[in-house]
């Protein structure tokens, strides 16, 4: 690249973090010339983490780490240095927090009284198995755009399996046999540990204190340029030699238009959809607003990019059925320690050591985990936070005689002491903040290989895509790791930077590892 040229990364999620770091890191471009345009006030998209012990805490959701997979992550975050741990980096101090804690489900799945689910056996039928193998040594082109029903049978969604792959992940039946498949294969090694979820790791606090913060502290010190409040409304592109040229960024910024102009040489890189658009938060008195596609911004640019050439990718497979890719969270911030006190001495797990505790009986199918306190940086001593989620919010409650997604935080709690047989005063002084996604889970929705367009698509001369709508082989969506190895991937590319992406680890290749999984799969 010439030495004027500059970047200009459209959303600031972590693909467009790390690809700002990567091109720093390792092709030497300079920060300054490096500008990461995002719609919100913060950098992060939806690794996010915001509030006080006031007026509670909210995360939309936390994504799933482990040490074993995760290649493109810890390359990245082998760099970063930690913001709480002087002289270590972030791998170094996420490695030592979880040889201190260590995960260990004691209470993975509860049933409709309250009592722990044995775990050990997966409940597979060896009707289930057979399916399950079937699926599971199927090529993609012969899946297709399938659902996972399309491939294994109702039984098998009723096993303890399906309740603990489904709820680690957030998987639904409909969803696509494609990613389902892809997940058996990039997580084989939690297939004979998902009971107690050993094998998932965690940061010291939650992802955006722990991920989003030191990043974005590194790049500022690299003088790297975050325009927050700007909003990309189009690109100005024309076709030369059959490559797309962007050549200019529209965007609005307090109220006004404005364009930067994109010059020969310059770089943009656009996280094309957003698994969070068009959340939206309630309160202890009020339900989230039930926001839809006119409320959502980050489609509009891909959808016109897509329909102007297939290159791009369909967005219309991802967005467009709210009613399947939809889920609800919420934050429950406690100024009382009786609720963790009470659920330690049910699980026998101290929190953070045990993952997600799933209410298999549930008609919203909720869990809840209890993260190490505190989850957040500036979490006073005698707050604690836990969160949870729920796969079926349009389903009327077992305790609350309506949809979750109707239900103020306080009905969410009094749902959640309804299946833990808790009284209404363990969470007296509680702050629940529910959130709904409408597109949480549509990067699982079933699509065709050419839906997702490749990182840099074969016609684009100097426009890449990242995130998590962009095709990589093996890879699975709805991870961190996804979007910066796609980030890593655009950049070397663009650059031509002669250094060898870390490869997906072949752990289902591992003799020991297919064993393991056969002897669960028989248990």
């Amino acid at each position: 690249m010439g030495t004027e040229s500059k970047a200009y990364l459209l959303g600031g999620g972590i693909g467009s973090l790390a690809a700002a770091a990567f091109m720093i890191r390792d092709g030497a471009f300079s920060g300054e010339s490096i500008f990461i345009l995002e719609a919100k006030p913060v950098m992060g998209g939806s690794l996010d983490g915001a509030g006080n012990p006031i007026d509670g805490y909210s995360l939309r959701g936390g994504r799933m780490l482990t040490t074993d997979n995760y290649e493109c992550t810890w390359d990245l975050f082998k760099s970063i240095p930690s913001l709480s741990t002087p002289g270590k980096t972030v791998f170094d101090e996420t490695i030592e927090f979880n040889e201190l804690h260590k995960s260990h489900s004691m209470a993975r799945l509860v049933d409709s009284r309250r009592a722990k689910v044995p775990v050990s056996s997966m409940g597979f039928s060896m009707p289930n198995r057979k399916e399950l193998l079937e699926l599971s040594v199927a090529g993609e082109a012969e899946l297709g755009n399938s659902c996972i029903t399309d491939w294994l049978s109702p039984e098998f969604f009723e096993t303890e399996f399906w309740y603990m792959w489904a709820t680690t992940f957030a998987f639904q039946p409909w969803h696509s046999a494609v990613e389902f498949k892809r997940y058996l294969h990039r997580f084989m090694m939690e297939f004979s540990r998902i009971e107690t979820l050993a094998g998932v790791k965690r940061t010291i606090y939650n992802q955006y204190d722990s991920f989003v913060r030191p990043l974005q502290s590194w790049l500022a010190e690299q003088n790297v340029n975050f325009m927050v409040d700007c909003q990309v409304t189009d690109l100005e592109r024309h076709i030369a030699t059959n490559k797309l040229v962007v050549t200019g960024i529209h965007y609005q910024h307090s109220g006004k238009s404005k364009t930067i102009t994109v010059e020969n040489g310059d770089l943009v890189f656009l996280q094309n959809g957003s698994m969070t658009d068009a959340s939206s938060l309630g309160s202890m008195t009020s339900a989230p607003k039930q926001l839809t596609k006119p409320d959502s911004i980050s489609w509009s640019l891909w959808e016109k990019l897509a329909a102007e050439n297939s290159g791009f990718g369909n967005p219309a497979a991802f967005n467009s059925s709210i009613a399947e890719s939809c889920w609800e969270s919420f934050t429950v911030t406690l100024k009382n320690p009786a609720f963790f006190d009470k659920m330690f001495e049910f699980s026998g797990n101290e929190a953070g050591t045990g993952g997600l505790v799933t209410f298999k009986d549930s008609n919203w199918l909720m869990s809840i985990v209890l993260a190490h306190q505190p989850h957040f940086i500036d979490q006073p001593a005698d707050v604690q936070v836990f969160w949870g989620y729920a796969l079926f919010p349009d389903r009327v409650g077992n305790f609350v005689p309506k949809p979750m997604a109707e239900c103020n935080g306080a009905e969410i709690l009094q749902e959640l002491c309804g299946h833990l047989r808790f009284d209404l005063d363990t969470v007296a002084s509680a702050n629940c903040i529910p959130c709904r996604m409408p597109y949480i889970t549509s990067m699982f929705m079933p699509r065709l290989h050419t839906d997702r367009p490749i990182p840099i698509p074969h016609n684009s001369r100097n426009l890449a895509l990242i995130g998590q709508f962009v095709e990589i082989p093996e890879d699975v969506v709805f991870t961190v790791e996804y979007s910066v190895r796609v980030a890593q991937m655009a950049v070397y590319q663009f650059l031509n930077i002669d250094k060898k992406i870390p490869p997906i680890s072949p752990n289902d290749k591992s003799l020991k590892v297919e064993f393991e999984a056969l002897i669960k799969a028989f248990k």
